[in-house]
């Protein structure tokens, strides 16, 4: 069995099939999504019904990692039933919310539900995340099970693996979007690879996919004049990169972006204990 896992799509269906049909993945196989399937490309909601049929016929098993994107649509929908101001407040801010929502079956609605927030691949001695981890993280739960029993501000502070990026340089502690200040590392350049090697999306990399000592990212700016990367775990032999061009379509936020940090692949596969 091998395991592709694909960064974030962000609506680029083009990309997907490209990308899907370059993979060749066959019974027994697993596709894993880093999530961000929708926002920022032209076919947010051509990527969900796709994904959402293939994880329905698919010879292969297709597993969804809950990204930022998808949790926020999920909270705008919630609150379209329950909570009608916020979600009039939420649209304002963000146009996109109303605009995929009224595209998407309640099927589709559901899929993206199935979402979850991590993915244990033990057999490479590794973690997928969609966002990153924060420098305070001291435990990580063994089954998504597990992490659904935790409440409260226990609860609030895991949900921050969707949204890390930068940390604070004196406490490891996450930081909000543009809450940086010069100095603050991005979380990958200080990870100690407490959790295992962490396979991540949501920071966008032109220069490819990202390589740190314990972690990789492959959200390859698919909807930035990039490319989409999957990262493919074989049943046998070292794990590789496979990508294919993306489109220019959503603005760079570049000055935002930290430093690339390198292309040279440093996930093995554990050895015998």
């Amino acid at each position: 069995m091998k395991t592709a896992i694909i960064g974030d799509v962000h609506g680029a269906l083009g990309p997907l099939e490209a990308l899907l049909a370059k993979l060749d993945l066959g019974a027994g196989d697993r596709l894993v999504f880093v999530g961000d399937l929708v926002d920022k490309g032209p076919g947010p909601a051509g990527v969900v019904k796709f994904v959402r049929q293939l994880s329905e016929a698919a010879p292969y098993e297709v597993v969804l990692v809950e990204g930022n994107h998808e949790d926020r649509h999920r909270r705008y929908y919630v609150n379209t039933q329950k909570r009608p101001k916020v979600a009039r407040i939420m649209a304002r801010e963000a146009p996109e919310l109303p605009a995929l929502d009224a595209e998407l079956s309640e099927d589709d609605r559901a899929y993206l539900a199935t979402a979850i927030p991590f993915l244990h691949l033990s057999a490479w001695g590794a973690l997928v995340v969609h966002g990153g981890i924060p420098g305070t993280q001291r435990s990580f739960p063994e089954t998504v099970e597990e992490a659904s029993q935790w409440h409260g501000r226990r609860a609030k502070a895991f949900r921050k693996i969707l949204r890390t990026r930068y940390v604070s340089a004196e406490t490891g502690k996450f930081l909000a979007l543009g809450a940086n200040q010069p100095g603050d590392p991005f979380w990958a350049d200080i990870y100690d690879g407490r959790f295992g090697h962490v396979i991540f999306g949501h920071q966008p990399w032109l220069d490819g996919p990202a390589c740190f000592p314990h972690a990789t990212g492959i959200d390859t700016a698919a909807v930035h004049g990039g490319q989409l990367t999957a990262l493919v775990l074989p049943q046998a032999g070292a794990p590789f990169f496979e990508s294919v061009p993306g489109i220019d379509y959503a603005p760079r936020k570049t000055a935002d972006w930290p430093d690339h940090p390198g292309r040279v692949l440093k996930l093995v596969r554990p050895g015998p204990v």
